[in-house]
């Protein structure tokens, strides 16, 4: 199975522990030394309907990836929330 980078933002991620749904993928953080995907990037939930900004983005390494299914995402380990810088 193939897919693009563009494809990425269609498929939802989800953690295989507990089958928490945390949202489908709105960025991908690649090295550009190595060409590597090194996270998986959702972005935070508006809130009031954005009037009050967005949450937190959460984070996914790439190492926390088990599998690529044709809707879904599966992660093995929780996610990294922290706020990524907006340029």
């Amino acid at each position: 199975m193939r897919c693009r980078v563009s494809e990425l933002r269609y498929k939802e991620i989800i953690d295989v522990a507990d089958g928490s749904r945390y949202g489908y993928v709105g960025d991908a953080e690649v090295d550009l030394e190595t060409g590597q995907v090194t996270q998986l990037i959702v972005p935070g939930r508006l809130r009031l309907f954005g009037l009050l900004g967005r949450e937190e983005d959460i984070l996914f390494p790439w190492s926390a990836v088990r599998r690529f299914g044709g809707d879904t995402i599966l992660v093995e380990q929780g996610p990294l929330r922290q706020t990524r810088r907006r340029n």
